[in-house]
């Protein structure tokens, strides 16, 4: 199993378990393949999200013969960015803009109402890092004095969001979060508030799982998700993305 884009993230249902209910993190990856089709590769049920159930899930791909992984997407979860780094060294990370932009107001007013976190977006919209980076430092100086501390957090995490742009920029726009995975999780989200409680772990796994297989097929008989060869373009030209 070569899939060189790899997309991870997790949900949370409510299962009863012994007569209490508990949340329970359901964890699912996807892959783009060599076809540039999509793929979901795992659904798993966890007691929670932590290093953990992650290595565990990666593991399992591995063992199954996952390979070839030169980028792994997800949000900023400390436990998930150990395991890839224990599983899959070789994987360059991308963080998810999208959480970024979430974490972003952490270091905000909620009055605030002026462009920083919409210009703060559009730095990931530029045509290359090079152009990022000189829109970067503009808004910065920009916004320093005004609000010092969400530039501060900026500044230290914003080059994490980067790593996409020494993708093709083709894939730019599919590649810099986790939206796809997104998407999936709200189909899950629409039918597992039919069900509310789940009556046990098992009966929870098997409906998300039966989903992901659906969505499996639909994605595998449908259109290509990405145009595959500006990436092969670039290996033929050595283009090493953990570089």
């Amino acid at each position: 199993m070569e899939f060189y884009y790899l997309i991870l993230d997790a949900r949370y249902e409510k299962v009863r378990e012994e007569g209490v209910i508990r949340s329970r993190a359901v964890l699912v990856a996807i892959g783009i393949d060599w076809e540039g089709r999509r793929q979901i590769l795992a659904v798993e049920l966890a007691g929670r999200e932590n290093t953990a159930s992650w290595r565990e899930l990666l593991l399992g791909l591995k063992a199954r013969g996952l390979g070839g992984v030169r980028l792994a997407i997800s949000d900023d979860h400390a436990g998930l960015k150990r395991a890839l780094a224990e599983v899959l060294p070789e994987a360059a990370w991308q963080r998810c803009y999208v959480h970024f932009l979430r974490n972003a107001l952490d270091h905000l007013s909620r009055k605030t109402g002026d462009d920083c976190l919409t210009e703060l977006r559009w730095l990931c919209d530029r045509r290359d890092g090079t152009e990022a980076r000189q829109h970067l430092a503009a808004w910065l100086e920009h916004w320093q004095a005004k609000y010092p501390r969400l530039t501060a957090w900026v500044e230290g995490q914003i080059e994490e969001t980067f790593t996409f742009y020494r993708l093709p920029h083709a894939h730019h726009k599919h590649l810099k979060s986790t939206n796809l995975l997104e998407r999936f999780h709200q189909e899950l989200k629409r039918r597992s508030q039919v069900v509310r409680i789940f009556p046990n772990e098992e009966s929870c796994l098997r409906l998300m799982r039966a989903l992901a297989a659906g969505q499996h097929e639909e994605w595998l008989d449908g259109a290509r998700y990405l145009d595959i060869s500006p990436l092969a373009n670039l290996h033929k030209n050595q283009f090493h993305l953990a570089a």
